[in-house]
């Protein structure tokens, strides 16, 4: 397990109870009706810790991240067989795109397939666009390609989802497309992925950049991508200017330029 940031109470007897979440989004607190750490999207697997008053502390599978979430939002485990690999999508109540949508999904959320036609794919939530899904075992080679799906997004801190996300949810949710494991936070980041690259070392796509509590995509030699607070949006930034930028605005230089090992094209 990964920093799991949260952890049981000793005190409490802990569970160890398989389920899957079953929301479309959801916050994953620090403690029940606190502020938001991370988010979690439909389909994320996860085990349960503890129950009590409506909350129940879970473990991500995804990433050993830990919180509370609201009990009603999860149920059991059912083996998915689609992902969303659209930015965003709908289900719809028939396989028809003017009848009326039931749910709306981030990319990242994994579904099961009922049945298939040329244009939709059935699901327990509705049926959905086969162009906005791809099978489970599909996996992605580019992860600035799927970050670069998350363009103009807008900011949000914990965010995990097309509807706001942060930087290391950025940096999470492409590398996890691309089947590269990644924890949940920019400092966990930072020590678990890639390898470190000396000063002066040329940008190369996919490389990360990380500050003290950032980190950031290279999309070219010279721009990058990233979840800002400072454009309070996903961006496109000249990677000189950003450098600039954030230690202007107190943040201090880059301390680390990290380089991962991809999935072959």
């Amino acid at each position: 397990m990964t920093d799991p940031r949260v952890s049981p109470d000793p005190a409490l007897a802990v569970l160890s109870e398989p389920k899957r979440v079953t929301a479309p989004l959801v916050d994953l607190r620090r403690q029940p009706d606190g502020s938001r750490d991370r988010q979690l999207l439909y389909g994320d697997e996860v085990t349960v810790l503890h129950h009590a008053d409506g909350w129940s502390l879970v473990c991500a599978a995804k990433d050993g991240y830990c919180g509370y979430l609201p009990s009603d939002s999860l149920g059991s485990v059912t083996p998915a067989t689609h992902k969303v690999t659209a930015r965003a999508t709908h289900a719809y109540t028939e396989p028809d795109l003017k009848s009326p949508e039931q749910h709306s999904l981030s990319f990242g959320s994994q579904i099961t397939a009922l049945s298939e036609t040329a244009t939709f794919i059935e699901t327990e939530l509705g049926h959905i666009p086969r162009q906005h899904l791809h099978r489970t075992s599909d996996v992605a080679t580019d992860p600035a390609a799927v970050a670069g799906l998350f363009l103009s997004t807008p900011y949000l801190w914990g965010g995990n989802s097309a509807w706001g996300i942060d930087c290391s949810g950025l940096v999470q949710i492409a590398c996890l497309a691309c089947g590269l494991s990644c924890p949940g936070d920019s400092d966990q980041q930072a020590k678990e992925l890639g390898r470190s690259l000396p000063p002066g070392t040329p940008y190369e796509r996919n490389d990360l950049l990380f500050w003290d509590g950032h980190v950031a995509w290279v999309q070219t030699s010279e721009t990058l991508l990233h979840a800002n607070a400072g454009h309070m949006s996903v961006a496109e930034e000249p990677i000189d200017q950003a450098i600039d930028r954030i230690a202007a605005q107190g943040d201090g230089p880059v301390t680390l330029h990290k380089r991962l090992s991809l999935p072959d094209g």
